[in-house]
């Protein structure tokens, strides 16, 4: 019996197609994807940021530690990650969702405090004690913080960088916005706020995480029964047909199979 065996570029390339699928998911469809993977990479994505950010702002709101610290949020990135790996998505976009959920969780509880601060805050002033560079303290360059004190002369642990600038002044009056449950720290004023304003630094990351999981959805497609013809037909948005194969001789022949249950050659 002649075995058919394949050349070098043969093995090369099918060794180049099976790390491809196992890095960027096999995406076994023709065509545009199936419109059920892409609503279950929407659902997930969506699912997914909404959790995270929802979990900070619950925490934000209420005090829960867990939830105003993102650790609830972690966990729920964490989630995330397996449920791509459970549907075997390709391990590159695994890692991609992976980085946009993580940035995500940890950018989220800032902007929860801002989001309760917009929606339950309320205005008052204090007067700055000192004022201290960027370069001196924990902080992005060119920002001043300002630490400030009641106007009955009790001093806040908190340090504003919001309205605190180089001509700011010990003494100056500043204005902030404080939480009246005291649940997050108060923040200075700073131009007109809304909680849209508030929620717009985290829409790259989610938008990115919706897409991220969509395409990794999607690319984790892949035929469990590939047709017997080369030239079956696997169109987009529909499932594959799976093929059975009969068994065939060692000379290339067809077989049957007979009404007894046996199989023989067919005949010609």
């Amino acid at each position: 019996m002649s075995r058919r065996r394949l050349g070098p570029s043969a093995h090369g390339s099918h060794a180049a197609a099976h790390v491809r699928a196992m890095v960027w998911g096999p995406a076994d469809f023709t065509g545009l994807p199936p419109r059920s993977l892409i609503g279950e990479g929407l659902f997930a994505g969506f699912l997914g940021a909404g959790l995270i950010v929802g979990a900070g702002v619950f925490g934000a709101w209420t005090g829960e530690p867990a939830f105003a610290a993102g650790e609830v949020g972690l966990v729920c990135a964490l989630g995330l990650v397996l449920y791509l790996l459970l549907v075997r998505a390709g391990r590159a976009m695994v890692g991609i969702v992976a980085v946009l959920a993580l940035g995500l969780a940890l950018h989220t509880p800032q902007t929860a405090a801002g989001v309760v601060l917009t929606a339950r805050g309320r205005e008052g002033s204090v007067v700055v004690t000192s004022v201290q560079a960027s370069e001196k303290a924990s902080g992005a360059r060119g920002r001043h913080f300002c630490s400030v004190e009641g106007r009955d002369g009790v001093p806040s642990t908190a340090r504003i960088w919001r309205g605190c600038t180089q001509a700011t002044r010990p003494g100056d009056a500043l204005a902030l916005v404080y939480d009246p449950k005291g649940l997050v720290p108060p923040r200075g004023v700073e131009g007109a706020t809304g909680i849209l304003k508030e929620l717009r630094g985290l829409v790259g990351w989610a938008v990115g995480l919706v897409v991220a999981c969509v395409i990794a959805v999607v690319r984790s497609f892949r035929l469990l029964h590939r047709p017997a013809a080369s030239g079956s037909a696997r169109p987009g948005g529909r499932s594959p047909t799976r093929a059975r194969r009969s068994g065939t001789s060692g000379g290339g022949g067809r077989r049957f199979r007979r009404e007894d249950g046996s199989e023989g050659p067919a005949p010609t």
